[in-house]
């Protein structure tokens, strides 16, 4: 399915009202990426020296703010300041316990 569609927009505007997913890093860089999803926003604006910027920034509606608020909505990733930190797996007591028994006691591993 593809990311940049207004099904895709429908989906991240009601999204907005849940949370932002704990581990995304990083901070707005305002490159306007995410201001063409699907479409040019009618606020992004140019300055004379080529940067963009929104005229409705303190204003902005919750999608705005918050995207992308998961990893699998984050479709400007090459020019987007926001990145996502894989979550750490964590290892349980007994994984770590079972090796250190196996080479001390080799007939549990069988």
């Amino acid at each position: 399915m593809k990311q940049n569609t207004w099904y895709a927009k429908i989906k991240r505007t009601f999204g907005a009202f849940l949370p932002v997913t704990k581990n995304r890093q990083g901070e707005c860089q305002r490159c306007g990426a995410c201001c063409h999803l699907p479409v040019r926003c009618w606020f992004l604006k140019q300055r004379a020296d080529g940067t963009q910027y929104c005229a409705i920034y303190r204003f902005r509606p919750l999608n705005c703010r918050k995207y992308p608020r998961t990893a699998q909505e984050h479709i400007t990733k090459s020019s987007c300041g926001f990145y996502f930190d894989t979550p750490q797996t964590t290892v349980s007591k007994q994984e770590t316990l079972v090796p250190q028994t196996q080479s001390i006691y080799p007939e549990i591993g069988k």
